[in-house]
């Protein structure tokens, strides 16, 4: 059994960098150590602990039942730890922190504004790049550290979350809820079926748009229809929601976008929105990111900036949908 009194706590760094990580090079080089070092340093702690911690997989290596464990409890007491010692580590007046975040282009039509706003504001040194989300599970981005941040409607990695959660595994992940929308059919304000009621036959009936991040020419409102015992006609796929309403504005297609889009594309005088003629799940935009950066100020900063900038935005969105018509 594992003597507190002697045990080196620089060993559970290298822990909880190696638990994050998943693998001894990337661990060795934000620990600034060496690849042996490291697995010195895990040796060292086996022994300490008197088990394996970790095993040897195809990328790198896994944990045992024993470390998944510990590590809550490691990496939340290193993180207070850290904040404790060094409160002052972030100061967004005075960093030059580059952060990358991840998302739609509707979602970031809706949250960059408000963000360049806090920046110029309060972060003027701090700059940031958006890339497009092209994928439902951004995890991997987020484990190897391509993105800070993802923004958007993860519906499967939430329920995935959730589930694991509630089974008490350890969550790698966490994640926040900033606004709840829903969908609509956009169609140009001429278009033939803009004045009469929207019925499931003339949608079905109807060519039809697709935006798919990943290219797949078929979405959840082709499942929801399969569901029903029916399909429609994809004439397009394509992956940017603006793309999709420039298109829809000067042709007799039929897209599904989210409401709140709408007011940010520039053209919500060319379009008219109908409330689509059966059941979809609603739209849950949630900011994830990895279990490791929970407790970084720098990181805190950042979550705290896209959830006002949320707000600031949804707020703004109602008041212009309720001028807004969205008829049946």
């Amino acid at each position: 059994m594992a003597n507190f009194r002697t045990l080196d706590l620089n060993l559970l760094r290298v822990f909880d960098q190696v638990m994050a990580e998943r693998n001894l090079t990337r661990a060795a080089r934000h620990l600034h150590m060496t690849q042996p070092a490291v697995s010195n340093a895990l040796g060292r702690l086996r022994d300490a602990l008197d088990d394996q911690l970790f095993t040897r997989s195809g990328y790198g290596v896994e944990p045992t039942p024993r470390a998944l464990e510990l590590w809550p409890a490691v990496s939340d007491a290193l993180r207070q730890l850290e904040s404790a010692l060094v409160p002052g580590e972030f100061d967004p007046a005075l960093d030059q922190r580059a952060f990358v975040l991840a998302m739609a282009d509707a979602t970031a039509a809706s949250l960059v504004p408000g963000l360049v706003e806090r920046m110029q504001a309060g972060a003027p040194g701090v700059s940031m790049r958006v890339l497009p989300l092209t994928t439902r599970d951004p995890r991997t981005l987020l484990e190897d550290g391509s993105i800070d941040l993802a923004v958007g409607f993860f519906p499967a990695v939430i329920a995935d979350l959730t589930a694991r959660s509630q089974a008490g595994a350890v969550a790698a992940y966490a994640h926040e809820r900033l606004y709840d929308g829903r969908y609509v059919c956009v169609m140009r304000r001429d278009h033939p079926l803009a004045g009469q009621p929207l019925t499931l036959d003339l949608f079905c009936a109807a060519q039809h748009l697709l935006v798919s991040f990943s290219g797949r020419p078929y979405g959840f409102i082709d499942e929801a229809l399969s569901a029903l015992g029916r399909r429609r006609r994809v004439m397009l796929t394509v992956n940017q929601f603006f793309t999709a309403g420039r298109v829809v504005a000067g042709s007799d297609l039929l897209t599904v976008l989210p409401e709140h889009f709408l007011p940010t594309t520039g053209m919500a005088h060319e379009l008219v929105a109908r409330e689509l003629p059966f059941g979809v799940q609603q739209v849950h935009v949630d900011q994830l990111w990895h279990h490791r950066q929970t407790q970084r100020p720098d990181h805190a900063w950042l979550r705290a900036a896209v959830a006002t900038s949320a707000r600031q935005f949804f707020a703004d969105s109602r008041a212009l949908a309720a001028a807004a018509t969205i008829a049946p």
